[in-house]
């Protein structure tokens, strides 16, 4: 798991680590979307190996994120709870699948890179259509910070992005924001952000460590991530609000679709 031979990849590892970091700080996602897709086709480990320590690193950075949006009450606990008694077990499921098949290394790697490459894309129009949600459901009703559940539907989103989680680290961030703004068109921006990141602690930690378990994570890697990372998250976070909002996305939309492109042409 100690990996000194990835210390010769530093530099790269630090910078594309503060890049990643510094998207995820104005955007607010892209963290599994962009840093599994940068590991595996720019650093050039197994993407069982990209996934898991993505899922650890993901859990790190979304729990630092976390702790503001409760203090500032921007996340609804009724829906988290429902939303991890769906993922929580998803995730499980999946990671009992990963390892009652065991698959080659060669095999599992096609895999995720397979539902990497449609996780990317979807995420990339989850990020270009959201505003058009938005728009949509200020006509909805009255804003409601603290609505209630809708359990069967919540359950179910969060099975889902469990499943997608576990196996490709991307969704959690573009794909549950969008969906829970259709479930929730009474829930301001705000508060369907924090709930889906503090949503995204539990989920990402527990597949993260699942992913530990079978020896799926570099905890060289992870470190050096996490020291670009963080200062890009700070930077990024600070210059929120200094560019337009639809460039930003246009901008993140297609590098999550030149990475798909990047992962689907090395199949």
């Amino acid at each position: 798991m100690f990996d000194t031979s990835i210390l010769a990849l530093w530099p790269m590892i630090v910078t594309g680590g503060f890049v990643v970091g510094f998207l995820v700080g104005m955007t607010g996602v892209g963290a599994g979307s962009l840093m599994t897709p940068f590991l595996i086709t720019q650093v050039g480990v197994q993407p069982t190996l990209a996934v898991g320590t993505d899922l650890l690193f993901a859990s790190i950075t979304k729990a630092s994120a976390a702790a503001p949006h409760h203090t500032y009450g921007n996340v609804n606990w009724r829906i988290v709870r429902w939303l991890a008694a769906g993922s929580v077990p998803g995730a499980v499921a999946m990671l009992v699948l990963i390892d009652w098949l065991h698959p080659d290394i060669a095999a599992m790697g096609h895999v995720i890179k397979m539902a990497l490459v449609s996780a990317l894309v979807l995420s990339a129009l989850a990020i270009l259509i959201y505003p058009f949600i938005v728009r949509g459901k200020a006509i909805a009703g009255p804003i409601d910070p603290h609505q209630e559940a809708r359990p069967f539907s919540t359950l179910l989103l969060g099975l889902l992005l469990g499943s997608i989680v576990t196996l490709t680290s991307v969704g959690a961030g573009a794909i549950g924001v969008v969906v829970l703004t259709l479930l929730y068109p009474a829930l301001r921006t705000r508060h369907l952000i924090g709930t889906d990141i503090v949503h995204a602690v539990p989920l990402t930690l527990v597949s993260g460590l699942g992913h530990l378990s079978m020896g799926n994570t570099n905890f060289t890697l992870l470190g050096l991530l996490l020291v670009g990372s963080l200062p890009g998250i700070a930077i990024g976070s600070r210059l929120t609000g200094r560019l337009p909002d639809w460039l930003l996305r246009a901008a993140l939309s297609l590098i999550l679709l030149f990475a798909a492109h990047t992962l689907y042409s090395k199949l």
